[in-house]
């Protein structure tokens, strides 16, 4: 599986460590930045790995930002991306159960390292339910952004 990841400077370090751990663990992984501390916009980043999945480059994506919400809006933006902000593995489970997300938003100034592994795990080993109620949902979500998302 090839994962996109992404980060902002507030996001660097958790981003090293899942990099670190995705690789240990036979991912394959394509890094959209940024690779320092010096002040960015998270953005540019999100919409780069976010692309990147959308077109099928990547399987899934994993941003992080300090919070994780701003990186997890501006993926959002892109069609075809369910981006959902996990604060532990529950969440990180049911999203892909429930919503096929794509991309998880992690804060690295929210969450620790190894809960943030445990989010990164659940996430990639989950897989979609297939039940129709959420398929249904996930099909209203893609109609919604062909009004919007143009």
């Amino acid at each position: 599986m090839k994962i996109a990841v992404a980060c902002d400077h507030g996001g660097l370090a958790l981003k090293t460590t899942i990099v670190r751990y995705l690789k240990e663990n036979n991912y394959e992984v394509e890094d959209f930045g940024t690779t320092t501390e010096q002040s960015c916009d998270y953005p540019d980043f999100a919409l780069s790995g976010a692309e990147a999945v959308a077109q099928g480059k990547c399987d899934r994506g994993i941003f992080v930002c300090t919070t994780g919400i701003g990186i997890s809006i501006a993926a959002n933006k892109v069609p075809g991306i369910r981006c959902a902000l996990c604060t532990d593995a529950t969440c990180a489970r049911l999203t892909r159960e429930h919503n096929d997300a794509n991309v998880l938003a992690l804060g690295g100034g929210i969450v620790g390292v190894n809960l943030a592994l445990d989010i990164v795990k659940t996430f990639l080993t989950t897989e979609f339910s297939h039940l129709e109620k959420h398929q249904r949902r996930i099909d209203k979500i893609a109609t919604i952004e062909k009004k919007y998302l143009k």
